[in-house]
């Protein structure tokens, strides 16, 4: 107990003038950390924060203009527009925004944290399409209300998407259990950045309001401005904890060359444009009841299965479906993953270790009813392969203690030699 009071005492502490006092701890690898910044949050956060308010500065400014369009298309300074009519439009645009707002977080919700840097970049990609949609509603007033709501659903979805991934990039970047310290700094760095925007629209305005074409070029150059300081932000990251995408780069440079990749040349090499990487569909977490109808399916699912989980591979579908136990911690869940991406590797061209070189042969020669017996002889390969692989993953950096795989919610128990009778 006495060790355990000692760790979480500062090792010496230091102050300036009147200042509050912070105190240095001893990390891991035996170096000094001080309290705040930059060792309160991760490396990666000033080069990110640097492009984010590039970003977000380029969006206000774009931002203005598209205001400027829609009130233009509303009717503001025409003395022939109706008030009703005005209230009317904007009534309808804000309700369907709602909407999509509700369906969206439904449809997406789970799966946004699990792809944070993608569906970053996506939602910021959407609102300059929303935002020119805006721009352009105006030209065209027959589909003005049209327009205009399909631009606020799409914005609608931006705010779901961008607020979730910001809340797992914010529990990214805060290392001292400062989540919510860090997020106000970003809130209110945002806030700076947008006043700034609204001072140099209101310069920007009067210079382009009465030129449609070079309003339209300032927002095509800000736009670009926007995507590229975007894709500079997201690239800056080093997320240490593995993602699908991520987990598919590490384990295919480990099969092919025995070495696992760390956080930052992985996050390098992954792609973010979403669905960009063609891959077997990898679902975790799904219901029993799915893949059994007999026992004999039940009891040739689980031969051979001695983790807590239950993998079913469907060649034919090109689909690895896994279920879960009710003991299945992190660890298992990234075993079970790490499997279903060794099926996906038998599959493919490229070096492999002998145990899975003999498998591929035998998928390439056998019909699609010998699948399990893969799957049996897989478990019997990772019982030595995933501890190295595991190891290496720790060794190289990334944290296995949690991850952001896409998981759903079933969990289920099994009898290792079921009983023969109907489920």
């Amino acid at each position: 107990m006495a060790d355990a009071t000692n760790l979480n005492r500062p090792l010496c502490c230091e102050q300036f003038g009147s200042g509050a006092a912070r105190g240095c701890f001893a990390a891991a690898d035996g170096s000094l950390q001080w309290e705040g910044f930059p060792d309160s949050v991760s490396p990666d956060y000033l080069p990110y924060q640097l492009w984010d308010s590039v970003q977000a500065f380029a969006s206000s400014l774009s931002g203005s203009l598209a205001t400027h369009a829609v009130l233009l298309g509303i009717g503001v300074g025409n003395a022939k527009a109706s008030v009703s009519a005005a209230t009317a439009t904007w009534l309808v645009k804000d309700s369907t925004g709602m909407l999509g707002r509700i369906i969206f977080a439904w449809w997406k919700g789970s799966k946004l944290d699990c792809n944070a840097k993608q569906w970053r970049l996506f939602a910021d990609i959407l609102n300059d399409v929303a935002m020119f949609l805006e721009i352009m509603a105006p030209i065209y007033p027959i589909f003005f209300t049209i327009t205009i709501c399909t631009s606020n659903l799409a914005k609608c979805i931006v705010s779901v998407a961008g607020g979730a991934t910001r809340a797992a990039l914010t529990m990214h970047q805060a290392r001292r259990n400062n989540m919510a310290d860090v997020s106000a700094k970003d809130s209110s760095q945002e806030t700076l950045v947008n006043l700034a925007g609204l001072l140099v629209s209101l310069l920007m305005l009067p210079l382009v309001s009465d030129c449609p074409g070079f309003s339209l070029g300032c927002f095509f150059f800000l736009t670009a401005l926007h995507i590229y300081a975007n894709y500079r932000a997201v690239r800056a990251l080093v997320i240490e904890t593995l993602n699908e995408g991520r987990l598919r780069l590490v384990l295919k440079h480990f099969l092919q060359r025995g070495e696992v990749l760390g956080p930052t040349s992985a996050n390098q090499m992954e792609p973010l444009w979403t669905g960009f990487w063609p891959s077997q569909s990898l679902s975790l977490g799904v219901p029993l009841h799915r893949l059994t109808s007999s026992v004999f399916d039940l009891q040739q699912l689980v031969e051979g299965h001695q983790e807590p989980y239950l993998l079913h591979w469907d060649l034919s579908q090109n689909q690895v479906q896994v279920v879960l136990s009710q003991m299945a911690g992190p660890e298992t869940i990234l075993r079970a993953a790490t499997h279903g991406l060794v099926l996906e590797a038998l599959q493919g061209d490229g070096p492999l270790p002998r145990g899975l070189e003999e498998l591929r042969n035998q998928v390439r020669a056998g019909p699609e009813k010998d699948n399990w017996v893969i799957v049996r002889d897989t478990h019997q390969v990772l019982d030595k392969l995933f501890p190295k692989f595991l190891k290496g993953l720790q060794d190289a950096g990334w944290k296995t203690e949690k991850h952001q795989l896409e998981v759903d919610e079933w969990r289920a128990t099994w009898l290792l030699s079921p009983e023969k009778k109907v489920l």
